[in-house]
C-alpha cells in the first residue's frame, strides 16, 4: 500500500514538473514571437523616420504616441495593469524613436530629480538625457539648439506656478510643445532612525509641501533648503544624522532608507512640467493653449479680457498673474485655455484678445497629458 502511494506521489511530482516545463516552454515560443513582432514593428517606426525626414517633419510627435498608448489600453484585458502596458510602450516607442534619431532633452537637475523623472515618463530610456542646474539653463539649450526639447516645472497643486519658469517665459517666450503631469510623492530618507534626525535636507519646494508632517513628526530637526532633492539625497548619505526629502528612486541611487513614505501634505500633489520646444502639434481633440498677455493697467481691463473666452465659448483652466521687473505695478498674465488654438472657436477669442491687449504670445497647442504616478 505504500509502495502504491510513494507511486502515486511521484506521477503527481512529475506531472507537476512536466506542467512547469510546458509553461515555461510555451513562454519561450511567446517570447521570440513577441521580440520578432518588436523588430517588426521597429522597422516599421524605421521607415516613417525616413518619410519624416524626407518631409521635413520632427521625429518626437507626443499627440501621435499618446494615440497609440491610448488605442492599445482601450484594449488592454489585463491581467497587465493599465500602468504596466503605458511603461512597455513608452519604451518601445521610444527604442523606435532612437531608431530614427538621437533625441537630446535638457532638464533640471541632476538624476532622480522630479524633472529627470517626469522627463523618463515621456521620453523613455533610449534618449539622451542632459541635466542642467537652473530653468534657465533648460531654456538656453532649447533656444541654442544644444537639446531637442527642454522639460521644466510650470505649476503645482499646492504652491501654485514656478516663479523661474514663468519669468523664463516672459524673457524668452520658446514653444511649449507639450506638458507632462506627474503625481509628485515625498519620501523621508535617512540612514539612522527618525529619532535620530537633526537635519532635513531638500529643495524648498519639497520642503513646503510636506511643511505640516515635518513639523508634527520632526519638531525638533533643523530644514535646510539646497538646490535640488538629488543634492539633499547625497548630502543624507554623508552626514550623520541628516536626512532628505527626496524621490524614492533618489533614495534607492544613493543607498539611503524609507524612513516615512508619501509624506506630502496633500495626496492630490500634481506638479505638471512644460515640455519646451520647436514643435506644434495639429489637434487631436484633447488639448490646451498657453498664452501670455498684458493688458491695459486700469481697471476693468482683466475683467474685460477674460470676458472675450466666456463669449467665445472658451474654458479656461489656469490664470496666474506675473510682476514685471524694473517696472511699477505692472503685471502680465499666464493662461490656459481648453482647446487647440487652430480650433475656431479658440483661434477667433485670441483674435479679439489681441486687438486690446497690450501684448499676446500663443505660447503652444499640446495634447493634455494623463497624470503619471512616479
Amino acid at each position: 500500500m505504500a509502495k502504491k502511494r510513494a507511486a502515486r506521489s511521484t506521477r503527481r511530482r512529475a506531472g507537476g514538473e512536466a506542467t512547469l516545463a510546458q509553461l515555461r516552454a510555451r513562454i519561450d515560443k511567446l517570447d521570440r514571437e513577441i521580440l520578432a513582432l518588436l523588430n517588426e514593428r521597429a522597422r516599421l517606426a524605421a521607415q516613417i523616420g525616413s518619410l519624416k525626414n524626407e518631409h521635413g517633419l520632427t521625429v518626437y510627435s507626443p499627440a501621435r504616441e499618446e494615440e497609440v498608448i491610448q488605442n492599445v489600453l482601450a484594449r488592454n484585458s489585463g491581467p497587465l495593469s493599465d500602468t504596466c502596458v503605458r511603461a512597455i510602450f513608452r519604451e518601445l516607442m521610444s527604442g523606435s524613436r532612437a531608431l530614427q534619431r538621437a533625441v537630446r532633452v535638457a532638464y533640471l537637475g541632476p538624476e532622480y530629480s522630479f524633472s529627470y523623472i517626469a522627463a523618463h515618463e515621456r521620453f523613455g530610456s533610449p534618449t539622451e538625457y542632459v541635466g542642467v542646474n537652473s530653468i534657465a539653463a533648460v531654456f538656453e539649450e532649447v533656444a541654442r539648439r544644444q537639446a531637442d526639447y527642454g522639460v521644466v516645472p510650470l505649476e503645482n497643486t499646492t504652491d501654485g506656478g514656478i516663479s523661474e519658469t514663468l519669468d523664463m517665459l516672459v524673457r524668452r517666450p520658446l514653444r511649449i510643445c507639450g506638458e507632462i503631469r506627474l503625481r509628485i510623492h515625498h519620501y523621508l530618507l535617512a540612514r539612522c532612525e527618525q529619532s535620530a534626525i537633526q537635519r532635513v535636507y531638500s529643495k524648498p519646494q519639497a520642503l513646503s509641501q510636506c511643511r505640516r508632517w515635518l513639523a508634527e513628526h520632526l519638531p525638533q530637526a533643523q530644514l535646510v533648503e539646497v538646490a535640488s532633492t538629488t543634492a539633499a539625497a547625497q548630502l543624507a548619505q554623508t552626514e550623520p544624522y541628516a536626512a532628505a526629502v527626496a524621490s524614492r528612486q533618489a533614495g534607492v541611487r544613493y543607498g539611503l532608507n524609507v524612513v516615512a513614505e508619501r509624506i506630502e501634505d496633500y495626496t492630490n500633489n500634481i506638479t505638471r512640467f512644460a515640455v519646451i520646444g520647436d514643435l506644434q502639434e495639429k489637434p487631436t481633440g484633447n488639448d490646451r493653449t498657453t498664452i501670455l498677455f498684458k493688458v491695459p493697467h486700469k481697471p476693468g481691463s482683466l475683467a474685460d479680457a477674460l470676458a472675450i473666452f466666456k463669449r467665445n465659448g472658451v474654458n479656461l483652466t489656469w490664470i496666474e498673474s506675473f510682476p514685471l521687473h524694473d517696472t511699477d505695478q505692472e503685471y502680465v498674465f499666464f493662461a490656459d485655455l481648453a482647446g487647440h488654438v487652430e480650433q475656431t472657436r479658440v483661434r477667433r477669442a485670441l483674435t479679439t484678445l489681441a486687438k486690446r491687449a497690450e501684448a499676446l504670445h500663443v505660447l503652444g497647442s499640446y495634447p493634455v497629458s494623463p497624470v503619471y504616478d512616479e
